[in-house]
């Protein structure tokens, strides 16, 4: 009876999808454990988000591709509506309005558009397959700057990035030039001046930090000197799990989150590091196997996107804590604590694995 209810439940999961995603899990309850001061309530907190998580993936790769296309530009459209109620009516919380408050919980309307921009995108591209043209890729970019820049306004950098980078995959897939990518990146860097002025002093000053963090040791520069330390004092096989200084001793910042993965490499060193970096990219490559057999436009974009999504998610973080990207407060994807970003993964995992399965059941 549990045989044929363990396999009923996970019909519809990738198996090697899977795996990857629970070593990595593994991985991160692990670091949690010595970056929160070996607290069982922060570990007991994170193995609830995981529940709750798996919870989300598993429903999400019930869901057939079509189904998702149907219910894109509604959740595009409601998550849209959140943001400019965050804007009117959010909470403000350290500096930032990025909350809001419905009924008796709060939501951050600005991890619903993580999948539903790209969720969009990709149905537009899958409805005009076949007739795009230059205007179809401009409308594409309005569609995805609109909420850019409403995250922006918030201020959330951060997430406001890896939302213009899901989106600008979904683009790059659906066949946009590398001559006008060219273009774009021309035009951008003619334009870093005027953005900066409209830049928020804390994020000028991370751009400064990233090039001199020593100018302000104590302050805007001490995430950033304090990480690298723990990376460089990690060596090539760590000074072992619970033993890392930088951790122990209070100097890193946010370890049990943004910086956890300065623990992680005090703790386990370049070997630890190389491990994880393999566990990663064969997740990544997982996902662009399933990217590449994907039936239709709409499910090959969409889940491109998710897979470079995480790419990018593990990718500024770890430059991030090494030194050479600015602090933008992204968590390292299945590693960091926390639940809401934990969830959002996890629904794009389960999108992943719908993807794959349906994909079976429509071949045969």
């Amino acid at each position: 009876m549990l045989r044929r209810f363990a396999a009923a439940a996970t019909v519809n999961l990738d198996g090697l999808l899977l795996t990857f995603i629970a070593a990595l899990l593994a991985i991160g309850v692990t670091v949690l454990y010595s970056a929160s001061g070996e607290s069982t309530v922060r570990i007991s907190g994170q193995l609830v988000n995981i529940g709750i998580a798996f919870g989300v993936m598993w429903l999400a790769a019930k869901v057939p591709p079509n189904h998702l296309m149907r219910i894109a530009l509604p959740a595009y459209l409601v998550g849209l509506t959140l943001l400019v109620a965050v804007a009117l009516f959010g909470e403000i919380t350290n500096g930032a309005r990025r909350w809001l408050h419905v009924g008796v919980t709060r939501i951050q309307p600005s991890e619903l558009m993580k999948i539903a921009v790209p969720m969009t995108l990709a149905w537009y591209f899958h409805r005009y397959e076949g007739a795009l043209r230059l205007h179809h890729y401009a409308i594409a970019a309005i569609v995805l700057l609109l909420p850019v820049a409403l995250i922006a306004r918030q201020p959330d950098l951060g997430t406001a990035l890896l939302i213009a980078a899901s989106g600008f995959f979904v683009l790059f897939l659906a066949g946009l030039s590398w001559r006008f990518i060219g273009a774009l990146a021309l035009a951008g860097l003619a334009a870093a001046p005027v953005v900066w002025n409209f830049m928020h002093d804390y994020q000028r000053q991370r751009i400064l930090t990233l090039l001199d963090p020593s100018q302000d040791p104590l302050g805007a520069g001490y995430h950033t000197i304090q990480s690298t330390i723990a990376v460089g004092a990690g060596g090539l096989a760590g000074k072992g799990w619970l033993n890392g200084t930088q951790t122990h001793l209070d100097f890193l910042p946010e370890r049990t989150t943004d910086f956890i993965f300065a623990v992680y490499s005090e703790e386990f060193g370049l070997i630890g590091n190389l491990l994880l970096l393999l566990l990663f990219l064969a997740l990544i490559g997982r996902g662009l196997i399933i990217t590449a057999n994907a039936p239709t436009t709409f499910a090959r974009l969409l889940a491109g996107a998710i897979t470079l999504g995480f790419f990018t998610y593990a990718f500024v973080n770890m430059g991030m804590v090494s030194g050479i990207l600015p602090v933008v407060g992204v968590p390292l994807p299945l590693i960091s604590y926390g639940g809401t970003s934990l969830v959002t993964i996890c629904l794009g995992f389960g999108i992943l694995m719908s993807i794959q399965t349906h994909r079976k059941l429509v071949q045969t």
